[in-house]
């Protein structure tokens, strides 16, 4: 499953916070590039989370995506 979303990054102090939207998921690094690794990673495993708990479809739904087909 490929699912496309926007990284916006700035800086808080010493650290690069980086958001997923519209998934509304956040995490940090002390460079741009380590927060938007750290926000694909946060983004990997709350997909994987939500998909073993069976609430993916409706994550997904709640976020704004549109099932393909």
């Amino acid at each position: 499953m490929e699912i496309d979303y926007t990284v916006q990054i700035w800086r808080e102090g010493n650290q690069c916070v980086a958001h997923a939207m519209p998934l509304d998921v956040a995490s940090a690094g002390p460079t741009p590039d380590e927060a938007r690794a750290a926000v694909h990673e946060a983004v990997r495993l709350f997909l994987q989370t939500a998909r073993a708990h069976g609430t993916l479809d409706e994550v997904l739904e709640d976020a704004g995506y549109e099932r393909a087909g």
